[in-house]
């Protein structure tokens, strides 16, 4: 509370609107997360190409977050959020014409830049918005639109869907959508973008690949590819998985479960990792993502496959804000969007892996079987990011464990 009363009186109306913004638009986009791989079934698809349509959507974030968070660098971090909330509002839509897998595998394609522009845009805003020493604390709070997103859209998607059918469900995201735009409309750009932007005029072409070559910004990308693999196996199977173990439990109650766990992480793992840390607190994110697959590997009951969902939000509460956290402390103002959209981009990139490779392998071993494989995949990257995070080994688990501050922060004062 503090730190809020400390704010400007426009800084927390601006901070409040884009919160609510935030809370609308991933409504919008969860509110069909359980039903497209069933919608894919209905069209005709087999699991295969639920797979496909499901990956899609992180081929539209990869095609379109470099430019756009070059636009968000260069110009307006809003303009980037008014692209990702005018799309959410209209690729709704496109779900009612489609008609065939290939329609709808495009649909998810266009749909997927709302996502890579929101994302970007808003996670740079926030951090150019928090002061630096509570930057963890502010991110951490203003990233729960997600997890309440998560708890509301699946549940209120789910329920419109199986009363009133697919139909008044895509115009539901796109009303929902609608709203956002209107509030972001209403949202303002900070002072610091607004500064830095003429600095950033004649920036080399090549920056984003300088980027992707430093290793202080590659490690978080890669840890975040990770993440993005198990996240998309679970977006995309968890709803199949359910079906064909025969567990009586509708998928919008799994998704809102791990909604409220990575709720209950947020609200107070930032303010700790801006006085410990973000090593120790990537660290454990990390390995309750491995508890979280290895439940859901073994599972059998709708009350496990709670207790998994619940686990994995726990993770996904703390690795989301922390990763944005890490990175802000990594980047400088006016690199923030390609930064951003460099470090999203992995995580894009491990979804888009996720729905065609891991949906094959899904359809050789079995869907328990497949979280098996996450399970192996959480651990690697809990291995990774202890030993690979800073310059040499010890420091990296330093790091890790919380003996050692992050040698690639960059403090305001070399801004």
């Amino acid at each position: 509370m503090n730190l809020y009363a400390s704010l400007e009186p426009n800084l927390r109306r601006n901070l409040g609107i884009l919160f609510v913004a935030g809370l609308v638009f991933w409504s919008s986009t969860t509110a069909m997360l359980p039903t497209i791989p069933l919608y894919v079934q209905f069209l005709g698809g087999n699991d295969r190409q639920v797979g496909f349509v499901m990956g899609a959507f992180a081929i539209g974030l990869l095609l379109s977050r470099r430019q756009l968070g070059g636009l968000a660098d260069r110009h307006s971090r809003k303009i980037v959020l008014l692209v990702g909330t005018f799309v959410a509002t209209i690729a709704p839509l496109g779900y009612l014409l489609a008609d065939s897998i290939p329609f709808l595998f495009g649909i998810r394609i266009f749909h997927g830049v709302s996502i890579a522009a929101f994302t970007t845009a808003y996670s740079a805003l926030v951090a150019d918005l928090a002061p630096p020493q509570h930057r963890g604390q502010l991110i951490g709070h203003m990233t729960l639109v997600a997890p309440l997103g998560f708890a509301t859209g699946p549940m209120l998607g789910g329920f419109v869907q199986s009363e009133y059918g697919h139909a008044p469900l895509f115009f539901l995201a796109a009303l929902l959508g609608g709203i956002s735009f209107v509030l972001t409309a209403r949202s303002r750009d900070s002072e610091r973008n607004t500064a830095t932007i003429v600095t950033d005029n004649n920036e080399n072409a090549n920056s984003f690949f300088r980027l992707l070559a430093s290793r202080k910004i590659r490690i978080p990308t890669l840890v975040m590819l990770f993440g993005g693999l198990l996240f998309g196996t679970i977006s995309s199977f968890i709803p199949l998985y359910l079906k064909s173990a025969q567990i009586d439990l509708n998928p919008g109650w799994f998704y809102t479960s791990a909604a409220v766990g990575s709720f209950s992480m947020r609200l107070f793992c930032g303010r700790a990792s801006d006085r410990l840390g973000r090593g120790i607190f990537l660290s454990v994110a990390c390995g309750l993502y491995l508890v979280s697959m290895l439940a859901l590997w073994r599972a059998n009951t709708p009350q496990f496959f709670l207790l998994a969902a619940f686990i994995e939000g726990l993770a996904a509460g703390i690795f989301i804000p922390m990763s944005i956290a890490l990175v802000s402390d990594r980047s400088y103002p006016q690199e923030r969007g390609r930064t951003f959209s460099l470090c999203i981009g992995g995580f894009d990139l491990g979804v888009a892996i996720a729905g065609p490779v891991l949906g094959t392998i899904a359809y050789e071993i079995g869907y328990r079987d497949l979280f098996g494989i996450a399970a192996a995949i959480a651990a690697i990257s809990l291995v990774f990011f202890c030993t690979q995070n800073s310059k040499d080994l010890p420091h990296s688990l330093r790091f890790a464990t919380g003996r050692e501050r992050d040698i690639y922060a960059i403090q305001p004062s070399e801004w």
